[in-house]
């Protein structure tokens, strides 16, 4: 974990509402994996007080800005702007400096012989929750997984990144509610769809906790290994505040049972939690600041 002043690389709009901002970021493409988050500083005031988390979508080492100095590790974070905070960061432009403290929590878990007891792998992501499926779609990609993403949003708008999936070779469909891109339905109709198809699958899920409520429905009704990478607002990243606590499956008023998003997680087994209404209650997103 590093805690630094960076430097913006490039802050994009990829999408009306939503950016990518790249960043350096010294030794993240070794240290980073698939599911983690970095917490970021967007100004060097007190406004706003905290610090926002974005998940990682990717890193890298190129000559990104300065061709002349050679190659340099970078990362990038995707957002939506929809409070104070993202605000500001849309505002932002290659050289303004921001406070980075990362990468932390804990990523998605790939098996050592992912490509031999999982040849499938189904991606399920639901707006903004595509960002941290990136990099674990790359690994997967790597030893040999067969990747199927499953994206969902209110509309063609909120489907983000298909050329980068494309790109490495995965199989991609498309749900949105109005139909404007991809089939008129929820993309939990499309991972039932899916899991009909393959032996041998895992599924790896990024979302609103109601999709995510219900892909483990779905998983649990047919015996498929699931894992969850849950949005939460933080406000430390480090598990101090507990302020981004869910309860676990053995959790009883007598004996609770709280699990920390950002130390414990964001991913987890979903086996490890409670799935009902009252127990994962609806949060704001990673990228998706509403401070």
């Amino acid at each position: 974990m590093k805690d630094c002043i960076t430097t913006i690389l490039y802050n994009r709009q990829m999408a009306p509402g939503y950016y990518c901002m790249g960043l350096a970021a010294p030794g993240y493409p070794q240290l980073a994996r698939p599911g983690q988050f970095v917490m970021l500083r967007v100004n060097q005031s007190y406004d706003p007080l905290l610090r926002r988390p974005f998940g990682i979508f990717r890193t890298g080492t190129e000559g990104l800005s300065h061709p002349e100095m050679g190659p340099q590790d970078y990362m990038e974070v995707v957002y939506k702007v929809v409070g104070r905070g993202t605000r500001l960061m849309s505002h932002l432009v290659a050289g303004d400096e921001v406070g980075l403290l990362g990468p932390l929590g804990q990523g998605f878990c790939i098996s050592p012989d992912a490509g031999g007891a999982m040849r499938d792998a189904v991606l399920v992501g639901g707006g903004i929750g595509v960002v941290p499926l990136f990099m674990l779609a790359q690994q997967l990609v790597q030893r040999g997984v067969k990747v199927h993403l499953l994206l969902g949003g209110r509309n063609c708008g909120d489907i983000l990144a298909l050329a980068e999936f494309e790109r490495l070779g995965v199989k991609t469909s498309i749900a949105t509610d109005d139909g404007t891109l991809g089939e008129k339905c929820f993309v939990t109709q499309l991972l039932k769809d899916a899991l009909q198809e393959f032996s041998g699958v895992q599924v790896f899920a990024c979302g609103p906790t109601p999709m995510l409520q219900a892909v483990q429905q779905i998983c649990v009704a047919v015996d498929v290994e699931l894992q969850v990478s849950l949005e939460a607002m933080m406000a430390c990243g480090v598990g101090a505040c507990l302020g981004c606590v869910v309860k676990g499956r053995n959790h009883k008023e007598q004996r609770p049972e709280y699990l920390c998003t950002c130390k414990q997680g964001p991913v987890f087994d979903a086996r490890e939690l409670a799935w009902t209404q009252e127990a994962q209650a609806p949060v704001s997103v990673p990228g998706e600041d509403r401070l």
